[in-house]
This record gives structure tokens, C-alpha cells and sequence, in this order.
């Protein structure tokens, strides 16, 4: 049982610092094309107020909540795997 334990622990650690890396990527990624976009397109008005705006359209979008499969993806896999090695 302390093994589990300790694989939960270490699991959890672990999938946590991926997701905040994975998730730190993908807003950057994201400002970077808000800021591409600002400049191709020639706009005016306030820059920063543009990247906020859609930063914040970005917090709310499916990309953002598909991010959580980082943790949802291996935990069902590691239960799948336990289940089928000791009950069948």
C-alpha cells in the first residue's frame, strides 16, 4: 500500500510541473500570435489592451480545458493498468 502511495505522490508531482510548463507554453504561444497579429494586421488603438482581451478569450477557450488531459490522460491509464493486472 505505501507503494501506491508513493507512486500517487510522485505522479502528482510530477504531472503537476508538466501541466504548469504545458500551460505556461501554450499562453505564450498564444500572445506571441496576438502580438503577430497586431503587427500584420496594422491596427490601431491600445496593443496591450488587444493582448489582454484575447488572453483572456484564450483562458476561457477548449485549448485551455484540454490542458487538464495532462492529468486526467495517465491517471486513467494507471488505473486501467492496475485494474486489469489484479482482477483479470
Amino acid at each position: 500500500m505505501g507503494g501506491l502511495w508513493r507512486l500517487g505522490v510522485v505522479g502528482f508531482v510530477v504531472l503537476t510541473i508538466f501541466y504548469i510548463c504545458l500551460s505556461l507554453y501554450s499562453r505564450a504561444k498564444r500572445r506571441d500570435k496576438l502580438e503577430a497579429e497586431w503587427d500584420n494586421e496594422g491596427m490601431s488603438g491600445d496593443r496591450d489592451a488587444f493582448i489582454e482581451q484575447g488572453l483572456q478569450d484564450y483562458d476561457g477557450s477548449l485549448r485551455r480545458k484540454l490542458i487538464w488531459g495532462v492529468y486526467i490522460i495517465p491517471v486513467t491509464i494507471v488505473i486501467a493498468l492496475i485494474y486489469f493486472m489484479n482482477f483479470h
